[in-house]
């Protein structure tokens, strides 16, 4: 008697989807802590932005760096490795005497946290080439909207959280996430395994990026004329970098995959803005909440709900559709009616308006990561469709980091609302430039 088609290993989904979700509800948790954590150690959210720099800045490098080690090394190893230093991250962050130290412990959880999404894609890889079937879409889209609904209910929860205990909280919950992890990890990932790639890291790549990224964090962080030479030295080392990653025959990120590809650097361009979009509100918005109109972390994180919700409805009722062009253009537009609708905000607004503020920012973000995810699969080139969802997913880091520089700037002397309406204009800009990027290259 013949036995039936190999089926997906199904104990595989506990341990991705779970190690998967630790970067996101870290990046989103943070929004409603930042200012308990400013006013704990008497510092202003310029200072305190550098928690959300630590953290993109290491996911940034570490994204292609475990995502290369998974490749040598396979899933296992780098999982259960990653996901420990998460346990340690957050013991660091939970008893850090000073802000220093917990700008430590977040780039700490940035490296821990990275190893989680390439280990789960490896894994799926493996999975449908050991069934000889088609990669299951269910598995794809669990994975998807797992880290989508956990990064939007992430404000909130932390909201929670701080209200319960703190903000040590949201550091000490990643101890009892870390251990799920590892056991999940140790009992069900497979021991088996074997190198899908030859050859080494890229160092001097890793070198010249990370490089790259922190000179230019640290103008960006404090601008001044005085400064200059940071923005110089980022402006050379980057051009070093891209040099190099053309040499190499494997790079640390391949930027090859633009290759003159118009359309596809069009939709990295947009990826940025949209997230700088998206970051610039999720945190300048929830600290001004907090400081200039009085809602504690637990109001701020349960009026950022309605602004979950909608990511998450807009996302679960556009997704079954692959036409990117609608999207894209309604993203835009919601951009810009969110921005305007800061602008006019102030500490006498009532809740129920912020709310809706909130709402049409939410939309924004349920649209533009969806198009421009589905833009990349019709633009990339099929043999290089993973360096190019690689580099889309730098895209939203990077905008993620401008986002921080753009808090730590307007917000130096505290989330007054004379910087919220500054970041509000900083906002309209940005969402003019994506509206501008859109109409000049349109996807289908």
């Amino acid at each position: 008697m013949t036995s039936g088609p190999a089926k997906f290993d199904r104990r595989l989904i506990a341990p991705m989807l779970v190690g998967s979700a630790l970067n996101p509800i870290n990046s989103s948790m943070l929004a409603v802590a930042l200012i308990p954590i400013g006013a704990a150690f008497g510092v202003p959210p310029s200072q305190t932005a550098w928690l959300v720099t630590g953290l993109y800045l290491a996911t940034a490098v570490g994204q292609p760096v475990m995502g290369r080690l998974v490749d040598i090394f396979g899933p296992r190893p780098l999982y259960l490795i990653a996901t420990s230093l998460v346990g340690v991250a957050g013991l660091l962050g939970a008893l850090a005497p000073n802000l220093g130290v917990l700008v430590a412990s977040r780039v700490l959880l940035g490296f821990g946290t990275s190893a989680a999404y390439p280990a789960a894609m490896s894994l799926i890889r493996t999975e449908a080439d050991r069934t000889g079937m088609e990669t299951p879409a269910a598995i794809l889209s669990s994975l998807s909207i797992a880290n989508q609904v956990i990064a939007v209910i992430g404000p909130t929860l932390g909201g929670l959280l701080i209200g319960l205990g703190g903000w040590h909280l949201i550091f000490t919950i990643n101890v009892p996430l870390s251990l799920i992890c590892v056991v999940l990890g140790w009992l069900w990932l497979p021991r088996r395994g074997r190198s899908r790639t030859s050859g080494g890291l890229d160092y001097a790549g890793i070198a010249l990026f990370t490089a790259t990224l922190v000179s230019l964090m640290l103008f960006l962080m404090r601008p001044s004329v005085s400064r200059w030479w940071l923005l110089v030295l980022a402006l050379l080392l980057g051009a070093a970098f891209v040099i190099a990653q053309l040499r190499v025959v494997a790079p640390f990120i391949d930027l090859r995959v633009l290759g003159g590809n118009r359309p596809l650097i069009m939709t990295y361009t947009r990826q940025v803005l949209a997230f700088v979009g998206a970051y610039s509100f999720l945190y300048g918005f929830t600290q001004w909440l907090e400081q200039a109109r009085g809602l504690n972390a637990s109001k701020a994180g349960l009026l950022l709900l309605p602004l979950s919700l909608a990511a998450v409805v807009v996302t679960a009722i556009t997704g079954r559709r692959a036409a990117v062009r609608g999207k894209l253009v309604a993203g835009g537009a919601f951009l810009l009616l969110a921005a305007a609708g800061q602008l006019f905000v102030d500490a006498r607004t009532p809740i129920w308006i912020l709310a809706v503020v909130g709402v049409i920012a939410g939309v924004p973000q349920g649209l533009n990561n969806l198009a421009n995810q589905t833009a990349l699969y019709q633009q990339a080139d099929p043999a290089r469709i993973g360096s190019s969802a690689g580099l889309l997913r730098t895209c939203v880091y990077v905008g993620a980091l401008i986002s921080a520089a753009a808090n730590a700037h307007f917000f130096q002397h505290g989330a007054t609302t004379a910087g919220l309406h500054e970041m509000a204009v900083f906002l309209l800009v940005i969402a003019g430039l994506l509206a501008l990027v859109t109409l000049l290259q349109l996807p289908e």
